[in-house]
């Protein structure tokens, strides 16, 4: 089954693989407990590439929207989830020699419920203007395990089997009328 939500241009980069054209994989990780000396909520951005990334995240990006923001390069490995009738597509994302500061935030996020959310997105070298997918695959990122060499940890897609719904919780608190 073909995914639909990749542009033009990577399916022909995919296609014929120009020379000059280098398909950019990134990972973006979301947390609560990601912060900044200031306080302010961070993501941690890499790109599977030798050299650090400056792009422009998509207009419904969940932090720095439609901003063009810094990828780090790094070493990572994951296989994207097959596009299939699959319930809920798992993968392994594995990143290598990770830094002291990631490390931090890591530790930070393990001592919360919340989840680390990941978000996956390709850009070709020649257009760093968005990425190449729209919108770009989310995953829930769960058993995270961590040494000195490497953090490894399973992802998924968001189980919208498991999810409440309505999405909204009937209670007397939010509903006063519901005591009466």
């Amino acid at each position: 089954m073909p995914n639909t939500a990749l542009s033009e241009a990577i399916k022909e980069a995919y296609a014929s693989a120009p020379s000059q054209q280098i398909i950019l994989h990134t990972l973006e990780l979301r947390h609560p407990a990601f912060v900044d000396d200031a306080g302010q909520l961070v993501a941690i951005r890499v790109v599977r590439d030798t050299g650090d990334l400056w792009a422009r995240l998509e207009s419904q990006a969940p932090l720095q929207a439609g901003e063009r923001v810094q990828f780090v390069a790094m070493g990572f490995e994951l296989d994207l989830p097959p596009v299939d009738t699959m319930p809920v597509p798992e993968i392994t994302v594995t990143l290598d020699n990770v830094s002291r500061e990631i490390v931090r935030h890591l530790d930070a996020a393990a001592e919360s419920q919340s989840v680390i959310e990941v978000t996956y997105r390709p850009y070709l070298s020649t257009d760093l203007e968005g990425p190449q997918m729209d919108p770009p695959i989310h995953l829930v990122l769960t058993e995270v395990e961590a040494d000195i060499f490497r953090v490894t940890g399973r992802a998924r897609m968001l189980d919208v089997g498991n999810k409440a719904f309505p999405g909204i919780s009937y209670t007397a608190k939010t509903f006063p009328g519901l005591t009466r």
